[in-house]
Order: structure tokens, then C-alpha cells, then sequence
């Protein structure tokens, strides 16, 4: 085999027939861009160039690729991008892999904007709890100019990815970056927003060890796990997020369906006893 002179077509396929048999997810999307990713260039020139002959080194350096996803790594991890409304951000395994129901929230969350946008006194202030790879504020930051974002996280690699892929983007100057634990960091700075918004950990503790492998052994535990229910970091945000939001100000936060309920139990309860 180590004679044979491969080329991108032959390689594909084959790659994808055992990728199938080990039944790993997409196996010829994954062989593709896992090829993509080995020879610098994208899909649509793999195909321009089927019958390219492929170097040993460039052979093994795919096979290296392969045998990591074999061993249920993420794709994204692998590559070290993941694509989140159009844009394309830097992760590793100390920040969550960005995903499309998180779009909604941003969706949600620019909605709101587009209505508080215009002339006032100051501009409308976001805040990015858990930012992660920073993906909900700075695809935010990249669509609305005039407005002002914080972002926190408890992990300092987090904060240097999201830093990073800010920089990337361009909107490093717009966006406010602090390590911290949810609310505690800002508590000091005399800070208010307009709109407040997280994909905390809301996978129970006890439904962690049956996330798929791609998951549970890779991405960032303290970003997945969300206590005996679920519900332990969206409860602390719910009951203190009033501590720093403007009246009429939104909290939006993503959580798995059969939470909801409970937290708008917490949001009335604030409402009735706290600050609303």
C-alpha cells in the first residue's frame, strides 16, 4: 500500500467506505474535509482535482486526521474551525463547539436589538455569559456597530480563544472580555445591560455519561454539565441577573425543553420578591 501512488478521488472513497464501516457520522463529508484540512484548501478543489496524486507525507498526515476521528474526536477539533452563522471561528477543546440552536438565540437577541437600536443616550449593552469561543457576541458585535458587549467566562483558555477569534473578526475594540464566575466579576464595575445572554451547562449530572463519546470525552465538562437537574447555572443567573440589567431588559437564555418551566417559575419568583 505504501507504494501505491494514491490519488484524491481513490483516497476519498476508500476512506469513506471504512469511515462508514466504523460507523462514524457523515463518513464522506468527514473524509473530505479532513483531506480539505491536510492539503490547505476546501472541497470544492478536491473535486476539481480528482485525479491528483498524493505524497506519502501527505497520506500520513491524513491517516493521523482519520485515526483521531476514529477515536470519536470531533471533526471541529480536528480542524480547529467551526462555522456559526456564517462566520467561521477557532475552537479547541477548552471551549464548547458552536452550534446551530445557538443561532436562535442570537436571533432572538438581534431581534431586540433592531427595536432598542437609534438615537438615545447610550448605547444598548449586551452581556455574553459563558462566552466560550465567544460565538454569540461576536457574530452579534459583527451585525450591530453601535452596540457595546461584555463577555465572561470562568476559564482563562476560553477567554483567550474568544479573544482571538474577536480579533479575527474585527470587533476586539467593541467587545469587553472578563474571567470570572457568571455575575461576579461585573458586580464591582457599575455595569447595567439592555440584554443578557448565556448557553450555560444545562445537561443533567445524570445524563452526562450517556452524551455521545464526540462529547462526554471531549468538549469542556464545566461547560456541559448543569448540576443534579440541569438547572443549577441557569437558577444562579435567573435569581442575579437583575443585579446588572437595566429595567426593561431581557434575559435570554438556551436551555433544554423540559426546563423552561421551571425557569419561569425562578423569573416570576424574582419578579415578585427581587428586582424584576
Amino acid at each position: 500500500m505504501n507504494q501505491k501512488s494514491w490519488t484524491i478521488k481513490e483516497l476519498l472513497k476508500i476512506t469513506a467506505d471504512y469511515l462508514k464501516e466504523k460507523q462514524i457520522d457523515s463518513p464522506r463529508l468527514t473524509a473530505e474535509i479532513l483531506l480539505a484540512q491536510q492539503l490547505q484548501t476546501n472541497r470544492i478543489s478536491l473535486y476539481l482535482n480528482f485525479d491528483q496524486p498524493l505524497t506519502e507525507s501527505e497520506i500520513s498526515g491524513y491517516r493521523s486526521f482519520i485515526r483521531r476521528r476514529l477515536a470519536h474526536e470531533p471533526v471541529q477539533y480536528i480542524t480547529g474551525v467551526q462555522e456559526f452563522r456564517s462566520l467561521e471561528f477557532i475552537v479547541n477543546s477548552h471551549v464548547l463547539i458552536p452550534r446551530p440552536e445557538t443561532e436562535l438565540l442570537v436571533e432572538l437577541a438581534a431581534g431586540r436589538l433592531e427595536k432598542q437600536t437609534g438615537p438615545r443616550n447610550c448605547p444598548p449593552m449586551v452581556l455574553d455569559l459563558g462566552t466560550g469561543s465567544g460565538a454569540i457576541a461576536i457574530s452579534l458585535a459583527k451585525e450591530f456597530q453601535e452596540v457595546l458587549f461584555w463577555a465572561v467566562d470562568i476559564s482563562a483558555e476560553a477567554i483567550k480563544i474568544a479573544r482571538l477569534n474577536a480579533q479575527k473578526h474585527g470587533v476586539l475594540n467593541k467587545i469587553e472580555f472578563l474571567q470570572g464566575d457568571l455575575l461576579k466579576p461585573l458586580l464591582d464595575k457599575g455595569v447595567s445591560f439592555d440584554i443578557i445572554l448565556s448557553n450555560p451547562p444545562y445537561i443533567a449530572s445524570h445524563e452526562y455519561n450517556d452524551l455521545p463519546p464526540e462529547v462526554r470525552d471531549y468538549e469542556p465538562c464545566i461547560s456541559l454539565d448543569g448540576g443534579e437537574d440541569g438547572m443549577l447555572f441557569i437558577e444562579k443567573i435567573i435569581m442575579k441577573a437583575h443585579n446588572v440589567m437595566n429595567p426593561g431588559g431581557w434575559l435570554m437564555l438556551e436551555m433544554a425543553p423540559g426546563q423552561t418551566e421551571k425557569a419561569i417559575m425562578m423569573a416570576e419568583k424574582v419578579s415578585v420578591y427581587g428586582k424584576k
